[in-house]
């Protein structure tokens, strides 16, 4: 399926590309969300009257993404969990618990921009956790999880 991206999207291209992806990916996730459209004709016409406003709404998006990673530098978020004797948590710390702690510490993000590899803390410990807050633009806080 041939499709034309709308956004810059990690690991397929740049907005305006015009690039072949599986058609589930397509049709179930990158046009439903606005992030593309098929590679017809008129779709084309439609994008290239489109482009400057895209591209302006892109910019400013970044600039927002920016001044929130600026918010962001050296932040420290503590959250406290039951755990045991030895450390392990009872449950896990996750992406909408972090995402709430920033929240609270007066930065809005959202759960999804939480990147966490290798799943869900549980452990008390002090981690570095990434933030993706737009395609090009990425923060890191340090997150410290202590026993209540």
């Amino acid at each position: 399926m041939e499709i034309i991206l709308l956004e810059k999207i990690d690991n397929l291209g740049a907005m305006g590309d015009r690039v072949n992806v599986k058609p589930g990916y397509g049709r179930n996730y990158l046009v439903p969300k606005g992030k593309a459209k098929p590679a017809t004709e008129e779709n084309i016409a439609a994008f290239e009257a489109m482009r400057a406003e895209l591209e302006k709404a892109s910019a400013d998006a970044l600039v927002a993404a920016g001044a929130r990673r600026d918010q962001l530098v050296d932040m420290s978020i503590t959250i406290a969990a039951n755990a045991g004797d030895e450390g392990k948590l009872f449950g896990s710390v996750g992406t909408a618990d972090i995402a709430d702690a920033v929240e609270a510490a007066g930065v809005h993000i959202d759960r999804h921009e939480v990147r966490l590899p290798d799943g869900a803390f549980r452990q008390l410990g002090d981690y570095d956790v990434q933030l993706h807050l737009h395609a090009d633009v990425n923060a890191t806080i340090k997150l410290s999880i202590i026993a209540e």
